[in-house]
């Protein structure tokens, strides 16, 4: 900010010369050095200067990530696959949605199953593309507790502007407590919307932990209850919703691979929206 304010008075100040100084007749000469070391020398002095003081502080920038929780992060048509990996305990799979303990640096390691993404989290951190074939890295430390809203920041396809997240910044024991409850199966109770959800064949494309669906073409919905939203930031988490996505989600999220269930009907639908809403 300073060197800008400097650069900033230098050339006010060339103004109120070149403006006051009327008597005086410069030389082609004199007119052509000054226009080279105040235009391109002067210029390309001050942005070298910039660059290399930026190179200098950049590596102090990026949190140290080495050994810490790292949070797989796989962009797919059009949602989210996350993965949770700290040392001492078993993975804990979530979806479209991403949770990281404040003042604690965090390693996300990002891919794409399918086109190229961009995973992008405003106010908590950098931009980086997730590219098929390659893994990138992505350091990101929190500093205070809240919900921000991240995004798909390159263009997938039809609904690329429906790919979005929840970042839930928590307080590091509410974060240990979280993930200790991520690692085991869902707490949800028994009853018909679990034989509905397991007949018509939803485990063929959904996971649910401690249940016989093991399907991985689709989110995975162990927890999906405990979330912010639905459908990758589409609607708001509620019982009511997740029974309309299930109802029509090509008209929710044109371009989705969820087939429409409309024809199971109201109540059915409504019964297995209120088992997945209870998976906490």
């Amino acid at each position: 900010m300073s060197t800008g304010a400097l650069i900033w008075l230098a050339l006010v100040g060339l103004l109120v010369y070149a403006i006051r100084d009327r008597r005086r007749t410069w030389s082609e000469d004199a007119a052509g050095k000054l226009i080279l070391w105040a235009g391109p020398v002067f210029s390309s002095a001050v942005l070298l200067g910039l660059l290399t003081y930026a190179l200098w502080l950049m590596p102090a920038l990026r949190p140290t990530t080495h050994g810490v929780l790292r949070i797989e992060v796989t962009g797919t048509q059009f949602w989210w696959r996350v993965v949770y990996h700290k040392s001492g305990r078993p993975p804990a799979i979530s979806a479209n949605e991403i949770r990281l303990p404040v003042g604690e640096p965090v390693e996300f390691i990002l891919r794409s199953d399918d086109v190229v993404h961009s995973f992008w989290m405003p106010s908590l951190g950098g931009k980086m593309d997730m590219i098929p074939g390659r893994t990138n890295t992505l350091p990101v430390l929190a500093n205070r507790e809240g919900v921000y809203r991240g995004a798909c920041a390159e263009f997938c396809g039809t609904s690329h502007a429906l790919m979005a997240f929840s970042a839930v910044a928590m307080m590091p024991d509410d974060f240990d407590r979280w993930l200790n409850i991520q690692s085991s199966p869902a707490s949800g109770a028994a009853g018909p919307g679990r034989d509905l959800f397991t007949r018509h064949g939803c485990g063929s494309c959904h996971r649910i932990d401690g249940t016989e669906a093991r399907g991985l073409v689709g989110p995975d919905l162990s927890h999906i209850g405990g979330r912010e939203t639905v459908a990758a930031g589409v609607l708001p988490n509620t019982e009511e919703m997740i029974a309309r996505f299930i109802a029509e989600p090509e008209v929710l999220k044109p371009g989705t691979r969820m087939p429409s269930f409309a024809m199971l009907g109201s109540a059915d639908i409504r019964a297995i929206a209120r088992y997945l809403k209870g998976l906490r």
